[in-house]
């Protein structure tokens, strides 16, 4: 589905513009989305499996802390059965930045950078997260 997120121009934590996966993350239940033809439409965060970003956002970089965090090359299969390749940046103490830390973070919802864009990935519809090494 094609379409736009309706976001706050500031975020509920004050620390700057509300990015799409801070909508996501935000609460459960169904959140609204304007779909290309203008109508609108709710979507249940939980079905969600996976959200492309357009390729000029750049939200990932506004994650605090994403300047210094390690960053992980990982191959993801999505309960769809979509293979996602890719990097996450894990943003945890040093000595708690494995992949396996990364898996056990609150967030549902986790951008994963492809050589293309940028995803979000709903963690409850990841069934195997594997680090490649590349």
């Amino acid at each position: 589905v094609k379409g736009c997120f309706f976001l706050w121009t500031s975020s509920q934590s004050g620390s700057g513009p509300e990015r799409v996966g801070d909508l996501l993350n935000e609460q459960a239940g169904f959140f609204p989305f304007e779909l290309e033809d203008g109508r609108t439409a709710l979507y249940n965060r939980a079905q969600i499996v996976s959200v492309r970003l357009p390729v000029h956002a750049k939200e990932v970089e506004l994650e605090a802390g994403y300047a210094v965090a390690t960053r992980r090359p990982v191959s993801m299969l999505l309960s769809n059965g979509d293979r996602v390749d890719g990097v996450v940046a894990v943003q945890r103490p040093v000595g708690h930045d494995r992949l396996s830390d990364y898996a056990r973070m609150v967030e549902a919802f986790r951008y994963v950078q492809t050589a293309t864009d940028t995803l979000i990935v709903n963690s409850a519809h990841l069934v195997e997260l594997r680090e490649t090494g590349d």
